[in-house]
């Protein structure tokens, strides 16, 4: 009984906890505030349990695809990029870079044929999309596809060559690129001229190309001059920043020596990087000044060669894909349907016609017997 009036009393206010002095009018009046206090329980319970039972987990809102190529087909590599010149695939090296090393490691890829309206999360170009993922950034796309598809064409290398491909690469893409690309915001004309670009076919646009071209060299070379600046080249005076060019295609040059790649009969990647920037150079528009390209040109005879080695072994199709601006002539084509000559459809219609007019038409032959120019008998 003390037990159950001891467990009663653990949510009785402390007065009523005092020890009953007499009377039962004392006990009573406890009694009174116990049951007072025993029915607030469940409303404390219940207030308890609302606090304490969580609301229904809203569902966040779905994040939007942002997968471009939506109905894509598994494992293939589906590459976004500029659109093609009639003198080089691609005018940045970065995109030349990506398409010239699937094509060595034999990868199946699908050029998007965007009109330049997409760039990756990280604002690029080039990135991929593979099994509905995005990968940005030239070096970081080859990286990850290495370890996908297990294509490392620098897999015989040494680690000595290794860090000799690793220090050369630097040295293209974080110099030798940036004086290219100090040449192209310098005289943008130059760009549109040597590499022949059709805007409006590029962007897909029915804005003529006069007003393109115009807003082109403005934007192009007004951006392009705060980058290079801003990395450093572009503070320099035009002679010092041709100078650091030549001296880039001299250790290029000396490297390579009389190999046929840069470490042996294979090409590496420092193969891939070296040809899609002096690509760049090489095959501009004859007729358009450049002084680094002459430079290249009659100095480093075995650059150039490697330069169309590299051209012949990755892109048998490069007039092809020059010629018609196509970017997937990699693809095998589907037959052309064959279509039936006009005429022949014309002759059938008409012999049908006639047909039906001559079923309609009873011959001579046939119906009442007669032959033509026998006269009725008459009725006797």
């Amino acid at each position: 009984m003390t037990t159950a009036t001891t467990e009663e009393t653990k949510n009785v206010p402390q007065d009523v906890k005092e020890p009953v002095k007499d009377g039962a009018d004392t006990v009573a009046e406890t009694n009174n505030k116990q049951t007072e206090n025993n029915d607030k329980k469940p409303a404390v319970a219940e207030k308890d349990d609302k606090v304490a039972t969580p609301a229904a987990p809203v569902e966040p809102p779905q994040p939007k695809f942002t997968v471009k190529k939506q109905n894509f087909e598994k494992d293939v590599v589906y590459l976004y990029q500029f659109s093609r010149t009639p003198v080089i695939p691609s005018m940045s090296p970065y995109c030349l870079k990506v398409e010239t090393w699937l094509r060595l490691a034999g990868l199946k890829y699908e050029n998007v044929d965007h009109k330049m309206k997409h760039r990756s999360k990280k604002g690029q170009l080039p990135f991929i999309e593979l099994n509905g993922e995005e990968i940005a950034d030239s070096t970081l796309i080859i990286k990850e596809l290495s370890q996908k598809f297990g294509k490392d064409i620098d897999a015989a290398l040494s680690q000595d060559q290794r860090n000799i491909s690793h220090a050369m690469v630097s040295m293209i893409e974080n110099k030798l690129v940036w004086v290219i690309t100090w040449w192209k915001t310098k005289t943008p004309e130059n760009v549109i001229k040597g590499y022949k670009v059709n805007l409006q076919h590029a962007l897909g646009t029915w804005v003529p190309n006069g007003v393109l071209n115009f807003l082109f060299k403005h934007s192009y070379s007004r951006k392009g001059l705060k980058k290079v600046k801003a990395q450093g080249i572009g503070v320099h005076k035009p002679e010092e920043i041709l100078e650091f060019g030549q001296n880039d295609l001299k250790v290029l040059s000396d490297v390579l020596g009389d190999k046929l790649y840069f470490f042996g009969n294979e090409p590496s990647i420092l193969d891939v990087v070296a040809f899609a920037n002096l690509a760049q150079l090489f095959f501009l528009d004859k007729d358009v000044e450049c002084q680094l390209r002459d430079y290249l040109v009659d100095n480093f005879g075995n650059l150039v060669e490697h330069t169309n080695r590299i051209k012949e072994r990755c892109f048998p199709d490069w007039e092809d894909m020059c010629k018609n601006l196509d970017l997937n002539s990699h693809l095998p084509k589907p037959p052309p349907v064959e279509e039936k000559p006009k005429e022949d459809g014309d002759k059938k219609a008409a012999e049908n016609k006639n047909t039906e007019k001559e079923a309609k038409e009873p011959s001579d032959e046939k119906g009442d017997g007669k032959k033509e120019g026998e006269k009725e008998p008459e009725d006797k």
